[in-house]
């Protein structure tokens, strides 16, 4: 059986290799954001990771309705229905330029809630106007997110890997101008770095439609007669896309909450966090690329009725993801001091950064397996039950935790990151049995 396993480790790499660049490369925009704003100081960069803990989950919502179109496509692919796949794509745009407005609307709401989340007003002043830049990146990242999850659909993760690159180049180049100043355009400190994630997603954006009118893989598609608005086929990206947002937000509102709850502590462990929450981000989001990589294998096997290779596909991901996850915790836990140094030169910021760290080292193959797990079952087109899962264990399960050991038994930021911890090790162990549950229960192999 091995050898049927390891026969998909190097096509799963390859696969994979520029969705994990391309992901990794949006949490970069976060990263190069942290890095660059923490050189002003610690207020600022509390206001950063503040307004960054409430969008995120806007971000991560829409970024999941989007992930409907892979599997669609990709079964489309699988079994060599042209007609389908242009008709994805069609009703894809449809539907992500309408969730981009609605979403834009409630996080313009949601501005109005932040001076009452209990934070320090100094940090609010700064964060609202950095927030609002945010929320207008919000239609053409949808707009960019509709063109990806196509491509990637057709195994083509190529062309989102190198928008993605050059988008984040933009946006570092223009953060040093706006945050810093230069080239006679004044400092603007935080709301600088809005400035240069707003134009880098409309950039992005941008070079994707231009791109799709002279690469050869869009050509053979656009030729295809143009579908109207389907009531019924938005319905079908809702009812698989909203699952896969919904669960990404259970976890990416723990950890915001969690966020909220540091800010209770003080800004030094809110910034702390913010550090060690953007390179923890950074591994997920690269075990996120192999974790689509896995979806697009999964979905196309599925068009092509090969349930053998689907699972062993799907279980060569697991064993990469490990392996990755298992080197990133050695390093996490070995330079827990180094890496945050490089963000900040605050020694209480570092020193407790340093003790998150020990946390976030832990927990990386947990948040490895449980990411895959959840890519699997998205080319399996089942996403209610990890939605349910995602629940107990963040919010039954890691928040309580956190809440405890940080204020009741008064272990402070630590504590925070334990609730973490015991959430991810939760949706790893269930994910993991579901997809086995769930193969047994359908193709008996």
């Amino acid at each position: 059986m091995q050898n049927h396993y390891s026969s998909h480790y190097w096509p799963n790499i390859k696969l994979a290799t520029p969705v994990v660049l391309a992901q990794a490369g949006q949490m970069l925009v976060n990263v190069a954001d942290t890095v660059m704003v923490g050189q002003v100081g610690t207020i600022p960069l509390a206001a950063a990771s503040f307004a960054n803990s409430i969008f995120i989950n806007v971000l991560v919502l829409g970024m999941g309705i989007s992930f409907a179109l892979t599997p669609l496509v990709g079964k489309a692919y699988g079994a060599k229905n042209k007609d389908e796949c242009a008709y994805w794509f069609q009703q894809g745009m449809y539907a992500n330029v309408i969730i981009g407005v609605l979403l834009s609307l409630v996080a313009g709401a949601i501005a109005l809630a932040m001076p009452f989340m209990g934070q320090e007003a100094s940090v609010v002043e700064e964060a609202i106007p950095y927030y609002i830049l945010l929320i207008l990146s919000i239609l053409p990242l949808q707009v960019f997110n509709n063109y990806k999850q196509f491509a990637e659909g057709l195994s083509n993760t190529k062309i989102a890997m190198i928008i993605t690159i050059g988008g984040n180049l933009l946006n570092v180049a223009l953060n040093y101008v706006f945050i810093y100043g230069h080239f006679g355009v004044p400092a603007m400190g935080v709301v600088g770095a809005g400035i240069g994630t707003l134009a880098s997603r409309i950039v992005m954006a941008i070079m994707f439609v231009f791109v799709s009118y002279r690469v050869r893989l869009f050509k053979e598609y656009r030729g295809i007669h143009v579908s109207q608005f389907s009531a019924s086929a938005f319905k079908r990206i809702w009812k698989l896309g909203l699952p896969i947002g919904l669960q990404s937000v259970i976890e990416v509102f723990a950890f915001s909450l969690g966020s909220i709850m540091m800010g209770w502590i003080n800004a030094v462990s809110l910034a702390a966090h913010q550090i060690v929450l953007s390179m923890a981000s950074l591994t997920y989001m690269m075990s996120s690329g192999l974790a689509s990589a896995t979806t697009i294998k999964v979905s196309i096997f599925r068009g092509k009725k090969d349930y053998p290779s689907l699972k062993h596909s799907a279980f060569a991901s697991l064993h990469l993801v490990v392996m990755f996850m298992t080197s990133m915790s050695f390093l996490f836990v070995s330079m827990r001091y180094f890496l945050p140094s490089l963000f900040v030169d605050e020694v209480e910021v570092i020193k407790t950064a340093a003790g998150l760290m020990l946390v976030a080292g832990i927990f990386q193959i947990f948040d490895g397996i449980q990411v895959v797990t959840l890519g699997i079952l998205r080319g399996l087109e089942d996403v209610v039950m990890p939605v349910i899962g995602a629940g107990i264990a963040y919010w039954l399960i890691s928040l309580p935790i956190g809440y405890l050991t940080a204020f009741v038994f008064e272990a402070g930021p630590i504590g925070i990151w334990v609730g973490y911890l015991s959430g991810l090790a939760s949706a790893g162990v269930f994910l993991l049995w579901r997809f086995r549950m769930l193969y047994k229960k359908r193709y008996g192999l």
